[in-house]
């Protein structure tokens, strides 16, 4: 089973990955998780994506597609975690996957409005002590703005700021149209309702998985 999770930030993509792949033996794979990684372990191709990066331009399609094609089992079983974002990106990902006699078996669109990701975002709050995370209204800490755990000041991230992420939400509409017409051509494209709680929309896709099994 090779997976693509589309989707907008906020939609919970990560969450739900991260779970099917525990759960299921799958492999999750997570382009920023990948170059972060490759630009810590100091490789090859983690130098020449970190001169991008630094220089705030986004890493070229070639060089993300070579970076996944080191971490992907060659037997597949992979969950892509928001990538491909454009249609280049989904055609070098399938050439990618036929030359490793590989196919998508579903992309999955995790569908959520606007205003709930904004909510979702802009209330995140993380303890820049020791990494947990809350949330002003659905998990807020026991005392104002402070951690739980170490009582540091918490902090919002510069990307969690409502108008950053509307520019965000707003790239990621023109980036991404092309990308869910390319899919549902190919018939391969799934929605899933995104603004349902974490148990709902997880297993909302198992069904979706089963079906594609039966």
């Amino acid at each position: 089973m090779n997976l693509v999770f589309l989707g907008p930030p906020g939609a919970g993509k990560g969450t739900q990955a991260k779970r099917l792949a525990r759960e299921k033996g799958l492999v999750h794979i997570s382009t920023g998780d990948i170059l972060r990684d490759a630009v810590k372990r100091g490789t090859p191709l983690g130098l020449k994506a970190k001169e991008f990066m630094e220089k705030g331009q986004l890493v070229p399609d070639d060089l993300i597609i070579a970076l996944i094609e080191e971490v992907m089992p060659p037997e597949g079983g992979v969950i892509f975690d928001g990538f491909p974002r454009t249609v280049p990106q989904a055609q070098a990902l399938d050439e990618m996957l036929e030359r490793k006699s590989l196919r998508l078996s579903k992309v999955i669109l995790f569908e959520v409005d606007e205003d709930t990701v904004v909510e979702r975002l802009s209330g995140r709050r993380t303890c820049p002590s020791c990494g947990a995370v809350y949330h002003i209204k659905f998990n807020p800490p026991k005392e104002d703005e402070i951690c739980d755990r170490c009582k540091s000041p918490l902090v919002q991230r510069e990307d969690d700021k409502e108008e950053v992420v509307r520019n965000r939400l707003r790239v990621y509409r023109e980036q991404t149209a092309p990308l869910i017409d390319y899919y549902k051509r190919r018939d391969i494209l799934v929605s899933l309702d995104a603004s349902k709680d974490i148990e709902s929309v997880y297993s909302d896709l198992l069904r979706v998985l089963n079906e594609e099994g039966d």
